[in-house]
């Protein structure tokens, strides 16, 4: 998985309960990390791999956020 998706997917765990998908697609994109259809791309992907479902983390997604989260702090 590339730097990018692995943001996007902290991104998402991290995001406020008000906040969509799409919400944490348009920071990500502001602070230039992709383009907003790049960030969809990726956002698809995640959802094909079984790390979103129902516009939150699978069990399988937050695992691996946190994983993510824990090499970040490192």
């Amino acid at each position: 998985m590339d730097i990018e998706t692995r943001v996007l997917l902290l991104g998402i765990l991290k995001k406020h309960n008000d906040e969509t998908l799409n919400d944490v697609i348009l920071k990500l994109e502001q602070s230039h990390l992709f383009t907003l259809k790049e960030g969809k791309k990726r956002l698809k992907e995640l959802k094909n791999s079984g790390f979103i479902g129902e516009n939150v983390l699978t069990i399988k997604g937050e695992l691996e956020a946190k994983n993510i989260e824990k090499e970040f702090k490192i």
